[in-house]
This record gives C-alpha cells, sequence and structure tokens, in this order.
C-alpha cells in the first residue's frame, strides 16, 4: 500500500466516522420519536410519521444551501482561501435564517393540510396537527443545525458535529420520555402530552445544540460577519439549486410513493415508518461516507489534486459497500428482533419484515449511488445529480408504484419492490458519469473568486 492511500484512508475514516455517528444521531431524533411513541399504537407512530415527512420536504431549501456551502468552503478550504470562505459562511447563516422564517409558516398553517393529503385516517390526522405545528414553529433550530454542521464538514471537521448532535440527542430522550408518558423515569409524573411532547422535546434540544454551535463557530473564526452581499454567495447558490431541485423533486416523489403505500392502510404506513427508521442504521453510515468524500474531493480539487479524488472516491466505496452489504444480512435474516425493538404490533412486525427484506437487497446499489454522489457533490456537478433523482424517482419508482398499486391492484410486494429498480438505475447513471470525469469541469477553477 503506498503512502498516499494510507493518508487517505485515514483522512476519509477521521472524516467518516464522526460523520457516520452523528448522521446516525441526527437521524436518530426522528427514530427516537417513532420509537418512544410506540407504545401509543399504530396511529401515534404513522403520525410522527407524517411530521417527520413534512418536515424533511420543507428541510429541502435548507438542504441545497447547506451542501452549496459545504462544498464552496471545501474547495476554498482546498486553495488556502479562507477569509472568503468564513464570509460565505456568514451569509449562508443569514440566507438560512430568512429561508426557514417562510418555511416555519408555511408549515405552521398547511401541515394538517398535507396529513390529509397523504390520505391519513382522522385519528392519524388529530394526533399528527399538533405534533407538526410545534415541530414548524421550532423549524429554524433544525436548520440552523444543518447549516452549521454542513460549515464545520466544509473545513474538515466532522468531530465538532458530531459531540452537538450527541448533546442534542441525550438532552431531547430526557425532555421526551417525561412529556409523552408522564413519568420521569419512575421517580415522578409530568404532564402527559403524547405525540406533542415528542415535538416539544426536539424544539428544546435542538434550540440548545444551534445556540452552542453558533457560538463554536464565532469564537473559532470560522464565520466572519460582513454585509449581506448575493455576490458572495454566488457558487453556493449555483451549486445549491441543483441539490435544492434533486431533494425537492426527491421528496415530492416520496410523499406520492407514501401516498400509495397509506392506499394499503394505517398499518402498512406504520411498517414503513418503522422499517426505515431501521434502514437509518446502514443509510446514515452511506451518507457519513458521502459527507466525507464531497468534503475531501472538494479539498482535493481544490488543490488541483484530481488523482488524489479518485483514489478518495474508490477508498470510500470499498468501506461504504461493506458496511452496508453487511447491514442489509443483518436487516434480511434478523428483521423481528430489529422490528420488535419498536413495536409489539402483529401487524406492523409482519409487513415490517417484508419491507426489511427488501431494503436488504438494495443496500449495495444504495451504498455506490451514496458515494459517487458525494464525489460529484464535492467537485459541484449538482446538475447531474438532479437528473439522476427525475430519472430514478420519476420514471421509475412513482410510475412503477402507481402502475403495481392503483392499476394492477398487486401487493405491497410488488410496490416495496420498485425501490430497488429506483436506487439500481440510479447507480448506472452515476458510474456512466463517473468513468467519463466530466463530472471534474464543474470545481471552481484556481484563483477563481466568488467576492
Amino acid at each position: 500500500m503506498t503512502p498516499l492511500r494510507r493518508q487517505i484512508r485515514r483522512e476519509i475514516f477521521t472524516l467518516a466516522v464522526p460523520v457516520v455517528l452523528s448522521s446516525l444521531l441526527q437521524r436518530g431524533v426522528s427514530i427516537i420519536d417513532i420509537f418512544l411513541v410506540g407504545g401509543l399504537g399504530k396511529e401515534a407512530i404513522a403520525a410522527v410519521g407524517i411530521g417527520q415527512l413534512l418536515i424533511f420536504i420543507s428541510m429541502t431549501v435548507i438542504w441545497g444551501l447547506s451542501s452549496g456551502t459545504t462544498v464552496v468552503i471545501a474547495q476554498l478550504y482546498g486553495g488556502r482561501r479562507q477569509p472568503e470562505a468564513a464570509r460565505i459562511a456568514f451569509q449562508s447563516i443569514l440566507l438560512g435564517l430568512i429561508l426557514s422564517l417562510l418555511i416555519s409558516w408555511v408549515g405552521w398553517a398547511f401541515g394538517k393540510q398535507g396529513a390529509l393529503f397523504l390520505g391519513a385516517e382522522p385519528a392519524v390526522v388529530d394526533l399528527a396537527d399538533g405534533y407538526i405545528k410545534i415541530i414548524f414553529a421550532v423549524f429554524g433550530f433544525t436548520a440552523l443545525v444543518n447549516i452549521l454542521c454542513n460549515i464545520l464538514y466544509g473545513i474538515g471537521d466532522t468531530g465538532t458535529p458530531f459531540i452537538a448532535v450527541v448533546l442534542i440527542n441525550v438532552l431531547h430522550v430526557l425532555i421526551a420520555y417525561p412529556l409523552i408518558y408522564g413519568t420521569w423515569y419512575g421517580f415522578g409524573t409530568a404532564p402527559q402530552i403524547g405525540v406533542i411532547g415528542a415535538a416539544i422535546a426536539i424544539g428544546i434540544s435542538e434550540g440548545f445544540g444551534a445556540l452552542l454551535l453558533l457560538w463554536t463557530l464565532y469564537h473559532r473564526g470560522v464565520i466572519h460577519a460582513g454585509r449581506f452581499n448575493l455576490s458572495l454567495l454566488k457558487e453556493v447558490i449555483r451549486i445549491g439549486l441543483p441539490v435544492f431541485g434533486d431533494r425537492a423533486l426527491q421528496q415530492a416523489g416520496q410523499t406520492l410513493y407514501l401516498k400509495m403505500i397509506m392506499f394499503y392502510g394505517t398499518a402498512a404506513y406504520a411498517a414503513h415508518q418503522v422499517g426505515v427508521s431501521i434502514e437509518a442504521l446502514s443509510f446514515m453510515p452511506g451518507y457519513g461516507f458521502s459527507i466525507a468524500v464531497t468534503t475531501a474531493v472538494g479539498q482535493s480539487l481544490g488543490a488541483n489534486q484530481r488523482d488524489r479524488a479518485h483514489l478518495v472516491n474508490w477508498e470510500a466505496n470499498r468501506f461504504a459497500v461493506m458496511l452496508m452489504a453487511g447491514m442489509g444480512l443483518l436487516f434480511f435474516f434478523f428483521p423481528y428482533l430489529l422490528l420488535r425493538l419498536f413495536t409489539t404490533d402483529a401487524e406492523v412486525i409482519r409487513l415490517g419484515t417484508l419491507f426489511l427484506k427488501i431494503v436488504a437487497i438494495l443496500q449495495v446499489p444504495l451504498a455506490i449511488t451514496m458515494v459517487l454522489s458525494g464525489s460529484l457533490k464535492g467537485a459541484g456537478d449538482t446538475q447531474y445529480l438532479l437528473f439522476t433523482t427525475v430519472v430514478g424517482s420519476w420514471l421509475v419508482r412513482v410510475p412503477l408504484a402507481y402502475l403495481f398499486s392503483r392499476v394492477l391492484g398487486l401487493g405491497l410486494t410488488f410496490v416495496w419492490s420498485v425501490m430497488v429498480a429506483d436506487w439500481v438505475v440510479r447507480m448506472i447513471l452515476l458510474l456512466i458519469r463517473y468513468r467519463s470525469e466530466r463530472w471534474q469541469r464543474a470545481a471552481l477553477a484556481d484563483g477563481q473568486t466568488v467576492s
């Protein structure tokens, strides 16, 4: 093994391991809510799942901004242009806060209509309404945590976000359980407010995390105050807009897909939500490697080290495939044990077992897709990622799911199986793009100014 390859492996693990853990914990806020409300029944699981879906949809704008910020900061740091990176970081935060205020209002006003659109039963809608209103009221904290973590990812610091997310999750659990069930872990009573308690816990814990991260970045000089100037955000917006479009189309397609799942009843939707929460055990590590690759490739290309960028992608792909394939085996052979941690509902467990066996099959193409996406994103080639989402989600997943569920009236096995087809198609398209090397042309040129 060459010294460069050893160095890259260390770099990937140094970047990826904290991101893997923090990504699991960030997703853990929603997973924990599903886990905690499981004792309230399948209606509560479905209600929290709907609220989280609406938040994911709303986060598309913030994810676009965060991704653009990460890529530009990584490339600027690779080119040793830290002062410009600090100014972009500050102004990305300001833009994110403005956008989050608008999103909060829309979610508060129309969240219930979103639950009705998904076809939720009346009991689920009633539970979801209060949960949705609260999580959108505190949406600014959720957005700020995401933006601040991505700024740190861009400079190559993945440890600080991990520490912050650990604290957020610990605080979330400490607050959520008593408010959901009305007991302070057997040492006293608390107001029992069910799913609303889970939402309140999100607001308090993420508010704490946002303030902690903001204070840390300011005192380390990672952000630098300056007059708001749209031209300074030109590259962030250029890179971030396709990511926003990618996430928006992905979430819109996911919403229609979940609406078709809801067609099979509350138990099917609850099984899907629990299954997705369990799948995060593999998905979030894949996402962690993707973020690590985005940072490492961005900094490599910013320093005009293209061969190094290729080695980063290769090494990250190897580790992601091994890890996620192993998780796929766990999902396939031990689904009952995993599902039983979340619910005792026999029908939800039966359907969830089917779901986990299907997602076990797609772990390898998903791993390759996520790492390749990180490489292209690190170069700023986000327009092609948008293209793969259009094909995979809107030309494969949604049409096939509609055909199987509404036209042919087939069972859930067929509807869930289209997820495999979706990710295989995306993997093939990304492999073609990566081999062409056209993705590297989107990187900032050496010395290019963004001010």
